[in-house]
């Protein structure tokens, strides 16, 4: 077999979004050829726990681990969140005034650490692997990000052996969509641009999870880009039976950030309530995961607050659960620049279970082509609003539309993993 060392911070238990991809490869390299070996952290910040990921690593697998400091117990000292998880994209559960500490330290955050908070476990990384390396054989050196640590960690590999690398892209560096209010200056943000640049002229290949940020880094400085998206795990889907929620129900699943506005669909939901007095009755709005109080607060402000169903964040395999009992899943892409190249993991999965998407997304997006391509669903934006109104109103009457979810089977893990395994041996005979 032909042996991987996969760099990756996210990792069971580690929970959420940015643990799944690499462990879907790791689960079916070994079937295809392929001998994965893990590189993680022992004792890192992470935003959630999932123990029940940890059955679905090979038996046999190899996973490196060592100690890395990160800064985090500065930060929640200075702003006061002792205790609290650290959520991406700035996401906050709680109505907090934002402070002089804590715009000081996202000030920090970005003009210090840089690429990320991980930055002190690169130089010990390298030192550990590159003894690994010395005494083992490897073939191929994948990393993940972000955090873009783990790229730079793989650039001080690559510096060192002669060993194929290939950089992966779970989303943008400088193109990702908190960038802008990382309170950078001049020379941080020529350092972050400088050190991706590096990164993708000496990666062998880049992998991005959509067309859209593949043709971006290829502009930002990639000789060649190729897309291998996210997807969904046939396993995850044997023998789940469920019932649909006893009311009408539209689920969002995961982090709701306050970049992702859900305006348009309460404009069309208040609307409606004219014509369903009994609104509260007959629907519910169900988010679960973290939701930023932004969104709580929007909902209030259109008075559909008795809409809400809170669940709280779940194991992945109950998160599948939820899917399937919902009528609806939602997605909101994120109001930013690059929205068009934004699909979200969980869209996958929304697949899977096969039932009807609505996603709030940008016309001509990478979303809005995927979602076309395979039937699923309806995306809107200000433009069709009326669209909208006619798909909730056909739900709320019992007579939503039918989809076919046509060619979905390209985006199962396995087949993802093989279109992997394609591009290493393209790499092996270059």
């Amino acid at each position: 077999m032909k042996k991987v060392l996969i760099l990756t911070y996210y990792w069971p238990p580690s929970g959420g979004a940015g643990v799944q991809r690499w462990l879907k490869f790791v689960k079916y390299l070994p079937q295809l050829g392929y001998e994965p070996i893990v590189y993680t952290h022992s004792n890192g910040e992470v935003p959630s726990i999932d123990e029940s990921l940890e059955k679905e690593i090979p038996e046999g697998i190899k996973v490196l681990k060592t100690e890395i400091w990160e800064p985090y117990g500065f930060y929640k000292s200075l702003t006061g969140k002792k205790g609290e998880k650290i959520n991406s994209g700035f996401l906050s559960e709680q109505k907090t005034k934002k402070s002089a500490l804590q715009n000081l330290s996202i000030w920090i955050r970005g003009n210090f650490f840089i690429p990320d908070a991980r930055k002190f476990w690169i130089k010990p990384s390298v030192k550990y692997l590159s003894e690994f390396i010395e005494n083992n054989s490897i073939d191929f050196i994948i990393s993940t990000g972000p955090p873009h640590t783990m790229h730079l960690i793989a650039l001080g590999l690559k510096k060192k052996f002669n060993i194929k690398w290939v950089a992966d892209f779970r989303d943008p560096w400088t193109n990702i969509d908190f960038y802008k209010d990382l309170k950078l200056t001049s020379f941080a943000d020529k350092k972050h641009r400088r050190l991706e640049r590096e990164v993708l002229q000496k990666a062998d290949l880049c992998i991005s999870v959509g067309k859209t940020w593949s043709e971006e880094l290829e502009v930002l400085g990639a000789e060649k880009c190729v897309t291998i998206t996210n997807g969904y795990d046939d396993e995850d889907n044997v023998n789940v039976e469920v019932q649909l929620d006893k009311k009408i129900s539209i689920a969002h699943i995961g982090s709701f950030t306050k970049s992702r506005n859900p305006e348009l669909l309460l404009e069309v939901l208040k609307d409606l309530k004219s014509k369903y007095p009994n609104l509260d009755e007959l629907l519910e709005i169900k988010l679960v995961g973290k939701v930023d109080y932004t969104i709580t607060e929007l909902f209030k402000s259109y008075d559909l607050e008795n809409l809400i169903r809170k669940v709280e964040y779940l194991p992945h395999n109950l998160v599948l659960e939820e899917q399937r009992k919902s009528h609806v899943l939602l997605l909101v892409v994120n109001e930013t620049p690059n929205a068009k190249g934004i699909t979200t993991g969980k869209v996958f999965e929304y697949l899977a279970a096969k039932r009807p998407i609505l996603a709030i997304a940008p016309e001509g997006g990478d979303l809005e082509v995927l979602i076309n391509e395979t039937d699923s669903g309806l995306v809107v934006n200000s433009s069709n609003k009326e669209e909208l109104k006619q798909f909730l109103i056909q739900l709320l009457d019992n007579n939503p539309k039918e989809y076919s979810y046509k060619n979905i089977e390209k985006f199962s893990r396995f087949n993802l993993t093989k279109k992997l395994v394609e591009e290493l041996e393209n790499l092996s005979t270059q």
